[in-house]
């Protein structure tokens, strides 16, 4: 079997998950890893078993040649390593949220049409095995044909402590934006493929903790062009009574004209017709590495679709939306009133 070349750069946290899940993939081959910090760089090639790593990710790619750059890095580092392996025509799956501003998301997607290659931006909450279950349900339209409300209410107790986000994500501490702009992008995703397009936003945010800069808590209002509102109840401040809240990141009820679907912070749903008593729905998912293999079935999917030059869930322009909400939400907040999009 003939493998796809891909590279990754930026060794933080959550590129673990992102490791583990390529050396899982048949067709893939890793063949190289990239971070400013040399050092870190070469602990982690040598830890997952890959012998060549950089500091300088555009001698990387000259001299490894990828088909595809897995871009693990912060936001405000996109731009520049996208347009980057754009011109050197690599296609790209890159970390959410694709960038600090509309503005730079959309300089992206001109790059990436200039250049013509393939991006997928790694928005692994909707490839979440429950979340996948529930649109199959919607599509089939189980609880009607009719979306009346969606209400997402996360707890998420990892951000009271004065070290709030502890050594797994400290950074989280300095950022401005926080709450929305790194967990509800997610929910904004999720939402938009469970319902198609929002159009307006109305959002109260807030800071709970003190010693954290940006907001740790939400309430948003989402109107769907289709009809129906979504709500989304999230802060990190307090606790959640599931023994692991970065399952499934929360609970959803969902109401229809004939029905509602309910998910529970342990993946289990459930369906409740209308004049009937609620039932367990059946699926299956495995609970391993992050969110039932959420970060798996992301590259399966970039891997698959870029091997049969098929449209990616996640490409970059079904992205942009996501951005033009995001800072809809935060101007919404400021202003105190409802923006359209």
């Amino acid at each position: 079997m003939k493998k796809i070349k891909g590279v990754c750069i930026g060794l933080g946290y959550f590129s673990q998950f992102h490791l583990e899940a390529w050396q899982r993939l048949e067709n893939v081959e890793i063949k190289a890893l990239c971070d400013t910090d040399l050092e870190k760089a070469s602990q982690t090639a040598s830890k997952v078993g890959i012998a060549t790593f950089y500091d300088d990710v555009s001698l990387m790619l000259d001299q490894e040649q990828p088909d595809f750059i897995d871009i693990i890095t912060p936001p405000e580092t996109h731009k520049e390593l996208c347009l980057l392996a754009a011109q050197k025509g690599v296609h790209i799956i890159c970390q959410k949220p694709l960038a600090p501003s509309l503005k730079e998301a959309q300089e992206i997607a001109i790059a990436i049409e200039k250049y013509g290659v393939r991006m997928m931006v790694h928005e692994n909450f909707r490839f979440q095995p429950w979340h996948r279950e529930i649109k199959k349900l919607l599509e089939q339209n189980t609880i009607g044909d009719k979306l009346h409300s969606i209400h997402w209410r996360m707890r998420m107790g990892d951000g009271w402590q004065q070290d709030a986000y502890m050594n797994r994500q400290p950074y989280f501490r300095e950022m401005k934006q926080l709450l929305m702009y790194e967990t509800g992008v997610h929910f904004i995703d999720v939402l938009r493929s469970f319902n198609g397009e929002i159009h307006q936003v109305y959002a109260k945010l807030n800071r709970f903790n003190n010693n954290i800069k940006g907001e740790d808590a939400a309430l948003v209002l989402c109107d769907f062009v289709k009809g129906g509102t979504a709500v989304i109840d999230a802060n990190r401040y307090n606790e959640s009574t599931s023994k692991n809240p970065r399952l499934t990141f929360g609970t959803l009820h969902i109401d229809g004209n004939k029905g509602s679907i309910r998910l529970f912070e342990d993946g289990t749903i459930t369906v409740q017709a209308l004049g009937n008593k609620e039932k367990k729905h059946t699926y299956t998912f495995q609970n391993i590495n992050f969110s039932g293999d959420c970060v798996f079935l992301t590259q399966e999917h970039f891997i698959h679709q870029l091997l049969a030059n098929k449209p990616f869930e996640t490409d970059i322009e079904n992205y942009l939306p996501n951005i033009a909400i995001l800072e809809k939400i935060y101007e919404s907040h400021s202003k105190q009133i409802p923006l359209r999009l």
